[in-house]
């Protein structure tokens, strides 16, 4: 089965495919387009075509396209998913929450459209001001240049798509090579739904050469990108005074005040580590229990996590399947293994299962400096230290290079206050696991954990231009 690129509302073949395999059997499930410069330059021209037809688009009717598209993607859920479970080796019960969330995260979008106003200035408020009537437009930007990751291959597709088509915008989208039949799926339904062609361009191939080129391209006036910081400061060299939102990933820690240890937490925990066989940026990674109930935690904590079922992503009792590469599997037992060497205990797990599904895996007693402490392990792998108060359990969290979410189990408000005020991260979580998030709310971090922010209205923000105007009387 051959997929081909998607420009200008047509699909656009090229001279070279690329087998994609399955992470779980190996197999190849599709032959994927790898297009050429001259190509994304096509899709970057068709884009830039479709702004004046876009830009003219009343936001009830862009707002009809997008509730379109949630409407075919309900239809087609079950479609939807198994798509996800067959490219990414998610878990299908897993794929099927993506699929919602995606459905909502459009909703949202199409609900927002109709929401882009700016606001008043009150001008008399200065000297000078008086006799003035002032008041500011948001404007779509144009071009936005859309690089995603392939751990939620459909929804991440939905947080740069909804936004930019709800703010007015055109987009050219490059999914990660490794699951690129989850967005190709989407340009589909968004051709179906009645988008102007041009306005949604999808263009497959190598991530290097295209993701480069489609950043420096000045016809692209914004770039919104989710992945590695590595990647992520190679863009920021790149484009510049460009607009960008990057999202590149953390090392999320909860920690646990010793009261607050109950099954309820354990299970969230257990939700938190391993969901998406750890590839997801707020994974839970690190926990941090304060006082006593250290010993009892990490033996409950590992039995919970032991029933959770390994195996064939397709099927509806797996919790837990393969990584998505080779590379994946080679990095966390490296980064294992270093840890075990550096003094740590491995009280679950660490073994690989058909070469291709990394064991739960539980660490504890691991020190600051390991990399599945200190690095974003992107795998099903969770530390587990004891800390002696929450003044402690804070300075460990903040000893990373990231800071995207926390959380925090405690009973007192001065303690949750305490945690918010000097947790160095982009969101506080109180009573809950930093692996959470819906689609509307401010979702980014600080540090290494990028710039910006997503969730549905903040990036429509960041996708439009405020334009003030002033009219004399």
């Amino acid at each position: 089965m051959k997929k081909h690129l998607f420009i200008g509302g047509k699909k656009v073949s090229t001279e070279h495919y690329e087998p994609l395999h399955s992470p779980y059997t190996g197999e190849v499930i599709a032959m994927i387009a790898q297009a050429s410069i001259a190509q994304l330059d096509d899709a970057i021209d068709s884009a830039q075509a479709a702004c004046t037809s876009q830009r003219k688009l009343a936001a009830y009717e862009r707002a009809h396209i997008l509730s379109k598209v949630a409407q075919l993607l309900a239809e087609r859920k079950d479609e939807a998913a198994h798509c996800i479970s067959l490219e990414a080796a998610k878990p299908i019960k897993q794929s099927y929450i993506e699929v919602e969330r995606t459905i909502q995260t459009y909703q949202y979008a199409a609900e927002e459209a109709k929401r882009l106003n700016g606001e008043m200035v009150p001008m008399a408020a200065m000297p000078g001001g008086e006799g003035r009537l002032a008041f500011t437009i948001r404007e779509p930007l144009g071009v936005i240049g859309a690089i995603t990751p392939f751990n939620f291959p459909m929804n991440l597709v939905a947080h740069k798509i909804g936004p930019a088509i709800a703010a007015g915008n055109t987009v050219v989208l490059k999914p990660a090579p490794q699951t690129p039949l989850s967005a190709l799926f989407i340009g589909e339904l968004f051709m179906e739904a009645g988008l102007p062609a041009g306005a949604l361009n999808i263009v497959t191939g190598d991530g290097v050469q295209i993701g480069e080129h489609l950043v420096v391209d000045p016809r692209v006036k914004m770039i919104t990108f989710t992945g590695s910081p590595n990647v992520g400061l190679r863009i920021s060299q790149l484009a510049a005074i460009k607009k960008r939102t990057l999202e590149l990933g953390s090392n999320s820690a909860v920690i646990i005040d010793d009261e607050m240890m109950t099954d309820e937490v354990i299970q969230r925990c257990v939700t938190g580590a391993f969901s998406n066989n750890g590839q997801v940026c707020i994974s839970l990674q690190r926990i941090y229990v304060i006082g006593e109930q250290y010993n009892r935690f990490v033996e409950q904590f590992v039995a919970a996590s032991s029933q959770l079922v390994i195996g064939d992503p397709l099927s509806p009792n797996t919790d837990v399947s393969a990584l998505i590469s080779q590379a994946a599997i080679s990095r966390s037992r490296q980064w294992i293994q270093a840890a075990l060497d550096d003094g740590a205990s491995l009280v679950l797990g660490g073994k690989v299962i058909d070469n291709v599904i990394l064991e739960p895996t539980i660490l504890v007693n691991v020190p600051e400096h390991a990399a599945v402490s200190c690095q974003e392990v992107f795998a099903p792998i969770v530390i587990v230290n004891k800390v002696s108060s929450m003044e402690e359990a804070i300075k460990m969290v903040n000893n990373s290079s990231y800071g995207l979410q926390a959380g925090v189990y405690c009973k007192t408000l001065e303690t949750a206050w305490q945690a918010a005020a000097n947790l160095q991260v982009g969101g506080v979580l109180i009573n809950d696991i930093p692996t959470y998030r819906v689609d509307h709310m401010p979702y980014g971090g600080v540090k290494m954990s990028g710039t910006g922010k997503e969730g549905v209205p903040y990036a429509i923000e960041d996708m439009t231009a405020s334009k003030l105007i002033i009219l004399k009387r």
